[in-house]
């Protein structure tokens, strides 16, 4: 049920989960249809406001998922997270629950289309008002066959050499890839599309949106380290994230891209440690001399979600350190 909450004669607040942590959305997004603010209206705590935001994340008990759960959480959002290891997702629960939002567990396969309508349906049935945000980050790259890390590079300058290596790639490795870091996407997106609708009419002025995770591999030209088919299905990301955006535009959803570069994940460092965090301990090329780390993240899903991005749509941000300028 809807609570509203009178500050003054400019302002009405709004908190239809937490009540004594009403926050306000509603006159942000009245300014920024008229293009006239007041210098109150552009501080950092109304343009990056999303403690009345519902989300579900996919991927959410660790590395980026993680950090975007987190991002959220702590800002006052309500937060699902769903994965397949539900002991993940409930350590998660156990460590990260701290508020001012909620972290809610929800286990689900989201390469898997009919566990995608299941958990649509139960999200349904617990928010029968709608949310306002979906993240859609779960993905893997298992490519060891052919990974340079793991197996060296080819000679480059022998056809034959070329050739030996692409072949060690399994056909079931690009299935599976894709299955989870494009099909599922593309599926969860269309099961949940009904709730971002109706989660745009309990926040008049503001628009649900997703926000896709995407890599700085689909963007570059190189062999991404040899990691083929994990490029690809990130390019495929991309791609089909623009056609949603077009797909999405009459009902008001939006769609926006963030392609990191390296930060430390189970992907990256390979494992998680009992916070559910990983360390990456790599030589790192960017400009910024680093890999990337949770405040990095948590700014790019604060600034796409909350108020002040409403504008955005069909974008990609890609937090990565200057990788592309260099490679």
């Amino acid at each position: 049920m809807l609570r509203l909450f009178a500050r003054s004669s400019k302002s009405l607040r709004v908190s239809r989960r937490f009540p004594d942590q009403a926050t306000t959305i509603l006159p942000i997004a009245r300014t920024m249809a008229t293009g006239k603010s007041e210098n109150a209206d552009l501080k950092a705590s109304k343009l990056f406001d999303v403690s009345d935001l519902t989300a579900l994340v996919t991927g959410g008990g660790t590395g980026i998922g993680l950090m975007i759960t987190q991002a959220l959480v702590s800002n006052g959002a309500k937060v699902y997270i769903t994965g397949r290891r539900e002991e993940v997702l409930q350590s998660v629960v156990e460590q990260y629950n701290t508020g001012p939002g909620k972290i809610l567990p929800l286990p689900g396969d989201v390469s898997q289309k009919a566990d995608i309508l299941r958990l649509a349906q139960e999200l349904s049935e617990k928010e029968p008002n709608g949310i306002q945000l979906l993240v859609n980050n779960a993905g893997i790259a298992r490519e060891d066959a052919t990974s340079y890390s793991k197996q060296g590079t080819p000679d480059f300058s022998s056809a034959q050499s070329i050739s030996e290596h692409l072949l060690k790639s399994d056909p079931d490795q690009w299935l599976n890839t894709f299955q989870t870091n494009t099909t599922a996407l593309y599926f969860t997106s269309a099961a949940f599309l009904p709730l971002l609708e109706k989660g745009n009419k309990v926040l008049p002025g503001y628009s649900s949106s997703i926000i896709n995770v995407s890599s700085i591999s689909g963007l570059m030209k190189g062999s991404s380290s040899g990691q083929f088919a994990y490029a690809s299905s990130k390019a495929a990301v991309i791609t089909l994230s623009r056609m949603l955006a077009t797909t999405f535009k009459d009902v008001k959803v939006r769609v926006n891209i963030i392609a990191p570069g390296l930060f430390p994940s189970e992907m990256t460092a390979a494992a998680s440690g009992p916070d559910q965090k990983s360390i990456l301990n790599v030589d790192v090329s960017n400009p910024a001399g680093r890999t990337g780390n949770d405040s990095d993240m948590a700014a790019c899903i604060l600034y796409l979600v909350g108020p002040g991005g409403a504008f955005l749509n069909n974008q990609i941000i890609h937090p990565e350190g200057g990788h592309l300028l260099v490679h």
